[in-house]
């Protein structure tokens, strides 16, 4: 049994990574859906409002803050190797950091860049809108059944 201090930083492990799979959940269930029924003009300049708004530091705090959770998580895991949960820790922490926060840098952040280059009212804008809704929500449901699988491997190895 995990226990002391690194039982504590496991569970805020679950809380961080469960907390950004919420999130990300509530996105590809109905957030996206809700923008992709705008007019173009309208999704657009609502998602760069919610782009911009994203990196501030309270979502900021809970999704770097989990990253560097599970790697710290991983590293203590390397460390100390204990004898039960090893295996969930360490694939809780590479699912959080590969599968959300890595992704996030490469499939998520940049379509969001391009978005926000394009004036909402254009009918550059209104080609790209439907493919960066496609696209953008295909990587934000790996990156929300990333973060939930690794919260559910943390839960794992506290069990």
């Amino acid at each position: 049994m995990i226990d002391g201090p690194y039982f504590w930083l496991v569970v805020l492990g679950v809380l961080g990574t469960g907390l950004v799979a919420g999130v990300f959940c509530a996105f590809s269930t109905f957030v996206m859906r809700a923008l992709a029924a705008l007019p173009p003009a309208q999704g657009v300049a609502a998602m760069n409002s919610i782009n911009v708004n994203a990196v501030r530091p309270p979502f900021m705090a809970v999704f770097a803050g989990s990253a560097v959770l599970c790697a710290v998580i991983a590293v203590v895991t390397f460390v100390l190797w204990p004898d039960e949960g090893t295996a969930e820790l360490l694939v809780g922490s590479a699912l959080y950091l590969f599968g959300s926060f890595g992704l996030t840098i490469v499939a998520n952040v940049p379509r969001n860049d391009a978005l926000l280059k394009l004036d909402p009212g254009t009918t550059e804008a209104s080609t790209y809108w439907p493919t960066y809704l496609r696209e953008w929500t295909m990587w934000n449901h790996v990156r929300a059944i990333a973060s939930g699988a690794a919260a559910v491997a943390y839960v794992l190895a506290l069990t």
